[in-house]
């Protein structure tokens, strides 16, 4: 434990270290990839919502 201990600061350079390696995207590309998100999530949940519906009635039109 106390070997653990003596190592951190190491690891805490070695992170300061990696983290200044890191190419930290500008803020429109992060606007541009977040509008993709919000889009390709709406498309998909009204993909699934229609399929739903759909296996619905034909669940309901083969039970009656």
């Amino acid at each position: 434990m106390i070997k653990k201990i003596k190592h951190f600061p190491n690891f805490l350079k070695e992170v300061r270290d990696e983290l200044k390696k890191v190419n930290w995207s500008k803020r429109q590309e992060l606007v541009s990839a977040g509008i993709v998100v919000v889009i390709a999530s709406v498309l998909v949940t009204l993909y699934i919502f229609f399929v739903d519906m759909g296996m619905s009635e034909l669940i309901q039109l083969i039970l009656k």
